[in-house]
């Protein structure tokens, strides 16, 4: 499923990577020769999951075990401040200030320093400050993969990152200072903490980009790139960052600084579409240390495929997206523990408004009839309810069910009142006064998830009913296809909370933000963001999303469907297990994860 960009924009603070003091590596915990093996419903395919590609749970649960950061949140959900990794101070308010320090004796795990050359490349990449202006990458992206195409300019600077999340804002070149940098932001940012942290690697950027051998070199030339604004170097370091890290198997030797890493865990192994395996990192300096040597990480799309892994002690530990025959299966296993709840991840499905494959939905008319076929009610009654009897339609895009502001928005947005009930007869009125004969609709959705596909064959069959052409453009690749010009007209999937910051959907809403997938745009709206991202008052906060909310029904930007009922289930070969609702849900501490005698 893919996260949020405001969460994206996060992964890389959210490793959860503390470090010792003093000059020595601390003594390892590691219990030699431990290992387990946990399932996900799906593949990791890029190690850079700021970019619009690489924007996807699977990759950012990989990036979290194995990178280092700030802070991160626990399974409260509460900020855990990483002060071993490096320290934050706000050194002024007016103007916002910030200055981050990395903790002595942080390294990669070649051994280089990690230190503000590091930073500085963060800022480069996620701010889109350095970026060519007005270039475009739509006209240069595979419809049919969702990568780049070999057509892609060598001239351009374009960072891919998490543009929208609140760096945008830091228009200024950070200053650096050895393992320091200072931001000062135009305009005050009232999610400043959750916005900054390390990336990539900034000297195998440089190495690879620039072909300089030499760690220490090839960071000074980036930094003077970045510093000097020096568009003929930052042309290939941006397309590096943006392409390199995309990978589905282990690379080959060549490429093997790749792997370069910062975290508790290294990628040791990786079979394609079939596993990743990790290591703890013998290089890393941090106090949350594993005890666990070995965590194989399996490719397990189907729920209960995922159930039965467990069954033959195949896995340890999975997290399945939850059906009733998923309870039911688990409920039979003996030595199994299983959580349930609710996750901080809903069921939308969004319409797209520009680059699509048919051009349907350009017309509001059509955008409206199709929202009324789509038949939540039912859905959420046949394919969720056997799970949480108490399961309801979700009617927002901004508000947590229960959430301060939920109840005020439901009863203002429109949602419910327009979208509550499939009304046929009223789509197909639309589609004449519209003007059109059989409308197209091509649906990109994960087609090897089996609540997905039931979900599909519900919304195809109703707006069939209505006159509409409903194309099944399912993938198991799905994820890297979201955001891809003439992929597709519409999609539903899950996104993933990853922070408890006000301004999580600026860059899902916002014009041009990077997790806006649909290229939907509303000056209104965009106004309302900017207002949002220096309002501290909780009041007008949720009078900003109130607005918001309703502003996207009227534009008829999609509907909200479900709240994710959660299951994880894990043998007795392994304790500590303690899933959180943000993600990485069940990987936050994976360091605390201990082998029983089992194991």
């Amino acid at each position: 499923m893919r996260i949020s960009r405001f969460a994206a924009a996060t992964a890389t603070i959210a490793a959860s990577a503390l470090v010792l003091s003093a000059c020595a590596a601390p003594q390892s915990e590691v219990v030699e020769g431990s290992s387990i093996t946990v399932a996900w419903n799906q593949p990791f395919y890029s190690y850079n999951s700021n970019t619009s590609f690489g924007n996807a749970t699977a990759n950012a649960n990989i990036v979290y075990l194995t990178s280092g950061g700030f802070n991160y949140y626990n399974n409260e959900p509460a900020l855990v401040k990483d002060e071993s990794f490096g320290t934050y101070e706000l050194v002024s308010e007016d103007p916002l200030t910030v200055k981050y320090t990395i903790a002595d004796d942080v390294q990669w795990s070649d051994g280089t320093p990690v230190d503000a050359a590091d930073m500085l490349l963060a800022w480069a990449a996620n701010s889109g400050v350095l970026n060519t202006p007005d270039f475009d990458p739509g006209e240069f992206t595979d419809p049919e993969t969702g990568e780049f195409t070999d057509d892609y300019p060598t001239d351009v600077v374009y960072f891919d990152g998490a543009i929208g999340a609140g760096l945008q804002l830091v228009t200024e070149t950070p200053e650096i200072d050895g393992k320091s940098i200072t931001l000062v932001y135009d305009e005050f940012f009232v999610d400043w903490e959750l916005v900054f942290g390390v990336g990539l690697p900034a000297h195998v950027v440089a190495q690879r980009a620039l072909g300089i051998e030499d760690a220490q070199e090839a960071k000074d030339a980036l930094v003077e790139a970045v510093q000097n604004a020096d568009a003929a170097a930052l042309a290939p370091i941006s397309s590096v960052w943006n392409s390199d890290w995309n990978f589905t198997e282990l690379p080959a030797e060549e490429d093997a600084n790749l792997l370069v890493v910062n975290g508790p865990y290294k990628i040791t192994d990786f079979v394609a579409d079939q596993s990743i395996t990790l290591t703890a990192n013998e290089n890393y300096r941090g106090e949350n240390l594993p005890n666990i040597e070995e965590i194989t990480i399996r490719f397990i799309s189907d729920p209960l495929a995922a159930v039965q892994a467990l069954a033959n002690g195949e896995v340890d530990i999975i997290s399945p997206q939850a059906t009733a025959d998923v309870a039911d299966a688990l409920a039979a296993l003996d030595g199994v523990t299983v959580l349930g709840g609710e996750e901080a991840v809903y069921e939308h499905f969004d319409l797209t408004f520009e680059n699509s494959k048919n051009g349907t939905f350009d017309n509001p008319l059509l955008r409206e009839a199709f929202l009324k076929t789509i038949p939540r009610q039912q859905i959420v009654d046949t394919l969720i309810k056997p799970l949480n009897p108490e399961a309801e339609v979700r009617n927002s895009q901004l508000f947590l069910p229960g959430a301060a502001g939920y109840d005020e928005t439901v009863a203002n947005n429109g949602m419910a009142e327009k979208f509550g009930e499939v009304d046929i007869e009223g789509a197909k009125a639309l589609i004449a006064e519209a003007g059109v004969t059989d409308p197209a609709v091509c649906i990109l959705y994960a087609s090897n998830n089996p609540r997905r596909v039931n979900e599909f064959a519900l919304i195809q069959a109703s707006a069939q009913e209505a006159g509409f052409v409903v194309e099944d453009c399912g993938s198991p690749e799905w994820g890297g296809l979201l955001g891809t010009p003439g992929a597709y007209d519409a999609v539903f999937f899950g996104w993933q909370s990853t922070s408890l910051g006000v301004t999580n959907s600026s860059s899902t809403f916002r014009t041009g933000g990077i997790n806006n997938l649909n290229y939907y745009s509303n000056p209104q709206v965009d106004a309302l963001l900017d207002e949002l991202d220096v309002t501290l008052d909780p009041e007008r906060q949720i009078e900003i999303q109130l607005e918001i909310d309703k502003l996207l029904m009227d534009d008829f930007y999609g509907v909200t469907i479900f709240q994710f009922p959660a299951v994880t289930a894990f043998s007795d070969r392994v304790t500590n297990v303690n899933p959180g609702p943000l993600s990485p849900t069940i990987f936050w501490n994976a360091w605390d994860w201990e082998p029983t005698e089992s194991n």
